[in-house]
């Protein structure tokens, strides 16, 4: 069992920046694909960014490509989100995943593990 605590949410005025973090505990952190989605008031719930167990692969959504960065830290069992350049439309409740695969995968339902949500804010 996989056990996910994102943190870093907010409110940020447009082309400001945020980071978030995934806490990762119960099983090896090391073994699991990470990613991060995001779901915004009556829309689906869609991918933002992945990475592989061991952070060599990346993976973005064409929205968010050149403005956020994932990244992790095994030491630390945690994932990161970096997010630059913030806009009204990035506004969502955030998500991390967790994948029980070493590659990076975008799909929702191949994602095993899922943290509770922080809300990010972006205001005009």
């Amino acid at each position: 069992q996989v056990q996910l605590v994102e943190s870093g949410g907010g409110l940020v005025q447009a082309g400001g920046s945020l980071r978030l973090s995934c806490a990762i505990s119960g099983r090896t952190f090391g073994s699991y694909g990470m990613g991060w989605f995001r779901q915004a008031p009556g829309k689906e719930r869609e991918f933002v960014a992945g990475i592989s167990w061991s952070g060599d692969g990346t993976y973005y959504t064409d929205s968010v490509k050149g403005r956020f960065t994932i990244s992790r830290d095994n030491a630390e069992n945690t994932v990161y989100l970096q997010m630059n350049s913030l806009k009204p439309e990035d506004t969502a409740v955030y998500y991390c995943a967790a994948a029980r695969t070493s590659g990076v995968v975008a799909g929702p339902g191949q994602y095993d593990y899922w943290g509770q949500g922080t809300q990010v804010t972006v205001s005009s």
